[in-house]
């Protein structure tokens, strides 16, 4: 896979059949994004490509940020929006220990349910977190991928629920993060960055966004 992956932002036509499909089932939203990466990845495409995506929504507009190795719009369907790709290398260049970023992020806190020892070898359903217990989750994550978080702001977002009719009808939460952090270790923060943090990156989560923070 390309070392340094990119990025688009896609301005999405909200007169669009297609998008207004993909905004009501998060199952064909996975579906048009991967068609901008490349067909024949194996029994895994998305992992392959390195495929992330988060919906971004205002009262006005719909954005839709999709970051892979490689990224082709053409693919997506006509009038789906208007595509601006850009390379995340010079952001890569930029990162250092003891840098100021401010981030973002779309998560699906979960934990594996403890099961009793009369269960024992069961595996326990996933159980999504919320409120301390989703902040926890995200501090110990950020860390583990070379950020000191200074500033987490949890938005509650609405559920993915894939809609076809083979889904599993399983909704899966979702939490956005907004906020301040130094880095500690650019190595680590790289490949969260590359790879997504946590579960349902088929579901729009899991893309970390960097910025330089802003000094006063």
């Amino acid at each position: 896979m390309n070392d340094h992956p990119v990025i688009a932002r896609i301005r999405l036509n909200p007169h669009s059949r297609d998008v207004q499909r993909d905004l009501r089932d998060a199952t064909q939203m996975h579906r048009t994004v991967m068609r901008m990466v490349p067909d024949n990845l194996g029994h895994a495409p998305r992992q392959q490509a390195g495929l992330l995506y988060r919906l971004e929504e205002t009262d006005t507009s719909s954005t839709l940020l999709v970051q892979a190795a490689t990224l082709d719009p053409a693919c997506l369907p006509t009038g789906y929006g208007q595509a601006d790709v850009k390379s995340l290398a010079p952001m890569f260049t930029a990162l250092r220990k003891g840098l100021g970023v401010r981030y973002r992020i779309v998560l699906n806190p979960v934990k594996r349910e403890r099961l009793s020892l009369e269960r024992k070898g069961k595996r326990g359903r996933i159980v999504p977190l919320s409120g301390v217990d989703a902040d926890q989750w995200w501090l110990r994550r950020a860390a583990e991928a070379g950020l000191d978080l200074h500033v987490l702001t949890p938005t509650s977002m609405e559920p993915a629920r894939p809609r076809t009719p083979n889904a599993s009808g399983m909704r899966h939460s979702l939490l956005r993060y907004d906020g301040t952090a130094t880095v500690t270790d650019p190595d680590a923060l790289e490949d969260a960055v590359i790879h997504g943090i946590g579960r349902g990156k088929s579901y729009g989560a899991g893309l970390l966004s960097l910025a330089p923070a802003t000094t006063a």
